[in-house]
This record gives structure tokens, sequence and C-alpha cells, in this order.
């Protein structure tokens, strides 16, 4: 069962029921969703992706989703799972364009990986990020991630992966 994970400013809990709209409205947000997955899908895509953390995710304990809430606002979504393009544990993030600029995205991100580190004994953590996808590459970046290799997609785009192992006593 995905815990409950909190930082100075933010509380990361599994999502519940009332959150679809929140959660829907976050990835349709452009801006959010050009960065996710394969881009932006419909609404009732996403609608779908929410029923399936339900019926899948949550159901059969496959990985930790949570949802990521400021002042009890949803303005985030978080993940840590298995992912066999970077053979390891990988985490996913996205924060709600009006809660960008103020270090939650790199809060939220240390909580993910010191979870991944300390509960699920990993000893590297891995992100997948766009190649233009700067603002990410930045925040990786600035809690010690480092680039391991980059990934030519079907599309012509690059992924770049990048890798943190676990600190010393872990």
């Amino acid at each position: 069962m995905t815990p409950t994970l909190r930082t100075e400013r933010l509380l990361l809990e599994p999502y519940v029921l009332e959150d679809e709209d929140d959660f829907v409205a976050l990835f349709q947000d452009t801006r959010v969703s050009q960065w996710m997955g394969d881009g932006p899908v419909s609404e009732e895509a996403d609608r779908a992706l929410f029923g399936r953390i339900f019926t899948k995710v949550y159901a059969q304990e496959l990985f930790d989703v949570w949802a990521v809430r400021r002042d009890g606002l949803l303005v985030g979504h978080a993940e840590i799972k298995w992912t066999d393009s970077v053979g390891g544990h990988e985490i996913v993030y996205a924060l709600a364009p009006a809660a960008w600029g103020f270090g939650l995205g790199a809060e939220m991100a240390e909580a993910i990986v010191a979870y991944g580190f300390d509960a699920l004994g990993l000893t590297a953590v891995h992100a997948t990020v766009a190649a233009p996808n700067q603002a990410s590459l930045t925040l990786l970046g600035r809690i010690g991630f480092e680039h391991v290799r980059d990934v030519a997609e079907d599309d012509g785009s690059t992924t770049r992966v990048l890798s943190l192992g676990a600190p010393i006593g872990h």
C-alpha cells in the first residue's frame, strides 16, 4: 500500500476518488502533459488513467502513486516504479504550473528518491526526461542526478536517462 510522505511544504498521499477532476485538470494542462508519457491525450484517456490507478495500480499493489498536495490542494502527481527501459526504478512527477518556481518540484522529487532508498531499499533511482525539458533536467541535476545516456526515440526526439546512486549507508 502506498504510504503517506510528508515534506516541509508537501503531503504525498494515495489518491482518493474525489481527486479525479483535479487529476484530469493537471494532466489536461499541456504545459504539464507535453512532458508526460506520449504527450497530451484526451480527457477521456486521462479519466481512464485515473481509474486504473485504483483498479490496477492500488488494487494489485503494482507500484507507488501519490497525489501531491500543498495546503490541501492537489498541486502534483508522483510515482516510483520499475521501468524496463532503465532497468530499474524510475521516478515520475508532475507539478501544476501555479506551483512552479517555488522549489516544490525538487522537494517532491527528493521525497520520492528518499522513499526509494529508505523504504524500497534501492541502490539507484532513475529518471527519463525529454531532452528539451530543461526545467526538469535542471531540477534533477540540482538534487544530484547525473546524465547516463541518451535514447533516440522513434519520432526523432531524444530522451535523457539520469541516475542517482544511494548515499553511503543505505
